[in-house]
């Protein structure tokens, strides 16, 4: 994992969009999300997952939302978990370590709270770390 963005709630829905999330543009930029990047995304409200990618959406206006068939798995309000992979060498991994971007939202997708997750070496063991900021 390289992005998450935790309880986003879902603001409106498209069904007629042909695909994707919209995500306020302001939210990819501070975990590093790119337009187009493959996410997975969970329903906390009713369990559902589903993959699918990025579109920005209005910077500042906190705006999340699923559209064409994910359309259908959710609805306004629904509070929802988006997460992004990123394919690395392991050994790269071990030597260099690895930090993840993670973004927990308030009830208007605002930044509540954001920090980093740590893969790092030390004393050849890899340590797990988050850092709020």
């Amino acid at each position: 994992m390289h992005a998450k963005l935790h309880r986003v709630r879902v603001t409106e829905t498209n069904v007629n969009y042909v695909g994707s999330l919209s995500i306020d543009r302001d939210l990819l930029e501070k975990v590093g999300l790119l337009p187009l990047e493959e996410i997975d995304v969970v329903n906390l409200n009713n369990g559902q997952r589903w993959s699918t990618y990025v579109i920005p959406g209005e910077a500042g206006s906190g705006c999340i939302c699923p559209n064409g068939g994910a359309a259908l798995l959710c609805q306004p309000g629904d509070v929802l978990i988006i997460y992004a992979y990123e394919e690395r060498d392991r050994s790269e991994v071990l030597r260099d370590g690895h930090q993840a971007r993670v973004l927990i939202a308030d009830e208007k997708n605002r930044p509540k709270e954001f920090f980093y997750q740590t893969l790092s070496q030390r004393d050849g063991k890899i340590e797990f770390d988050s850092e709020s900021f």
